[in-house]
């Protein structure tokens, strides 16, 4: 059969020839909108599944096409959507599909694609300070870069559900940036192909772990190195940590507050490892109030701060006259705490933009710069610390 428009080497089966206006918006070729494991790619780079009664050999879109009774372009027509496609060819390859346990390979695709215009941000949480602030950051640079920016949110630690997350994330023309702060996206970052564009932010690395890599960080251990420094410039005998939950082996913040009190021979206190919430803090606060010795602490973000302050004032301990408190973050609220809290700025906005202007640099080398600096933590002294109780006031 020939038809005009087609070459000999990709002639439509008869069953391809229904009118242009099926296929195109059905249901299934558009699947979950934009982000459909089905919606539009380049050539015909698909995933493999082990062929039954072959598992060592993996599925082709050959297979679908023969388990159809359909040529295996008809099949790539099917997946990319065409409208030249009879909607009872569709159903049949599809049930194909189905069967098979095809599916296409969006990273492969990706690799396919033209140029870099988008940007999916692959993030565990989406409301604690420092995720919330990176991703104003990436998209603030990003808009203004022209780039579309997306977000998906990984629920789990599963393995599974992690490396299904990142293939939906992937897309022709597209980059990734993964918020790696908790154990979900530390796992994300570890399963993301390495062919396709993307930059992370991550927990402080330990030693050269960073070197080399597309990553952005604070420096976390010189933070808590500073903080704790500042509260036994004050006077406290120690002083005790309530931590942030922390995905790396090392946390680089427990290891700046111990490296900051061995220095300084002073007693190093068994850290309270806690969640991210007030809650978290004011349950370890209660504990810490009940010990006369405890008469500085610094927490691992200003909401475990916030917490702990609570459990303090309902103990009868007063901040800073008895116990001085110093948090981390600089939420926008710590300044009108009472009293206002001391605390290390993290600049996670000015992060989120830094590891975008990396990943540009990377996609686009019209856009390649040296790398950009990341923002310094800043201590930031209010009224929450103090000298300890029994202190000579000069």
């Amino acid at each position: 059969m020939v038809v005009t428009g087609h070459t000999s080497a990709d002639q439509p089966d008869p069953a391809d020839l229904g009118p242009a206006a099926e296929g195109a918006g059905s249901a299934w070729a558009s699947g979950r909108g934009a982000e459909s494991a089905w919606a539009s790619g380049r050539g015909a780079a698909f995933a493999e599944a082990a062929v039954p009664g072959h598992p060592q050999r993996a599925v082709s879109i050959r297979d679908v096409a023969a388990a159809a009774g359909v040529s295996y372009q008809t099949v790539s027509r099917v997946i990319n959507g065409h409208p030249s496609v009879k909607q009872s060819t569709r159903d049949v390859v599809r049930a194909a599909i189905e069967s098979l346990g095809f599916r296409p390979n969006r990273a492969a695709r990706a690799l396919a694609g033209g140029p870099v215009q988008s940007v999916t941000v692959l993030t565990p949480d989406t409301s604690l300070y420092g995720s919330s602030a990176a991703l104003q950051g990436i998209e603030e640079a990003a808009r203004a870069a022209g780039f579309a920016v997306g977000i998906r949110v990984v629920e789990s630690a599963e393995p599974a559900e992690v490396s299904d997350a990142v293939m939906r994330a992937i897309e022709p023309g597209g980059a990734l940036i993964v918020i790696a702060y908790y154990k979900a996206g530390a796992m994300t970052l570890a399963a993301i192909p390495p062919q396709i564009p993307m930059a992370a932010l991550v927990e402080t690395p330990t030693g050269d772990e960073g070197e080399g890599k597309p990553w952005v960080w604070l420096d976390d251990r010189k933070a808590a190195l500073d903080a704790t420094r500042y509260l036994l410039s004050l006077g406290h005998r120690t002083v005790h940590y309530v931590s942030i939950p922390y995905s790396s082996r090392v946390s680089q913040r427990l290891e700046g507050w111990r490296d900051a009190l061995t220095a300084a021979s002073a007693p190093v206190p068994e850290p309270t490892r806690v969640g991210w919430t007030p809650q978290s803090g004011y349950l370890a606060g209660q504990k810490l109030a009940a010990d006369p010795r405890v008469t500085a602490v610094l927490c691992g973000n200003d909401d475990l701060a916030l917490g702990v302050m609570r459990a303090m004032h309902e103990a009868g301990r007063s901040i800073p006259e008895q116990v001085s408190v110093v948090g981390f973050d600089d939420v926008p609220a710590a300044k009108f705490l009472t009293p206002p809290l001391t605390t290390v700025r993290m600049d996670f906005t000015g992060l989120g933009r830094a590891c975008f202007a990396l990943l540009r640099g990377l996609v686009d080398e019209r856009a390649a710069a040296p790398r950009p600096p990341s923002p310094k933590p800043e201590l930031i002294i209010r009224e929450s610390a103090g000298p300890p109780p029994g202190t000579a006031v000069a």
